[in-house]
């Protein structure tokens, strides 16, 4: 396994981690250590795809388990803040079905054997919106109030779930005709 895919199992493997600090309040610093390791994952994401393009590592297993991963982080982290009051399931849901359709996208262009590769607004879409949860998560970790606080964490929220529904809609119109019916 090469060193790319190494950081996307690990990518993996801290989600767990992540989880169990954000959603504990048995360490005093739990929602610190849930930043910092939602921070390091982030980190393994924009590291991997680098060094795999830059030293020609790329490979099925990594092009496969890369997006997953991400969404698995992601999808976790703000799942969690439903639970913890932070935002309303709306947009999570929106979030979550714009993944579910581009991975279906994926998986009908890969039987006619084209790969969907990410755009710009979908970069620009797991960008912002790993941004937002470090904002977030930070806000939680130092335990930030004022009324400012919760209409920051919303409008994060929202503008992440705003490019998740632009770049949606650009992998579909891109790849429209793989889903025709004709």
């Amino acid at each position: 396994m090469n060193l790319p895919n190494k950081l996307t199992v690990l990518r993996m493997i801290l989600v767990p981690f992540f989880l169990f600090f954000l959603l504990t309040d048995i360490v005093p610093v739990s929602k610190l250590i849930a930043l910092i390791v939602f921070a390091a994952a982030s980190i393994t994401d924009a590291l991997d795809g680098h060094i795999a393009r830059s030293r020609g590592l790329v490979t099925n297993f990594g092009k496969f388990l890369d997006p997953l991963a991400d969404k698995i982080l992601v999808i976790s982290a703000l799942v969690c803040f439903i639970q913890l009051g932070v935002c309303g399931a709306v947009p999570v849901l929106i979030i979550i079905a714009r993944e579910f359709m581009v991975s279906g996208l994926r998986l009908v262009t890969a039987d006619k054997g084209v790969v969907v590769p990410a755009n710009i607004w979908g970069k620009l879409k797991t960008a912002f919106t790993m941004v937002a949860i470090v904002a977030i998560l930070f806000i939680q970790a130092f335990g930030i109030t004022g009324s400012w606080v919760g209409i920051s964490e919303q409008v994060l929220i929202w503008i992440a779930t705003i490019l998740t529904v632009i770049s949606g809609w650009t992998y579909l119109d891109a790849y429209k005709g793989y889903i025709s019916d004709k």
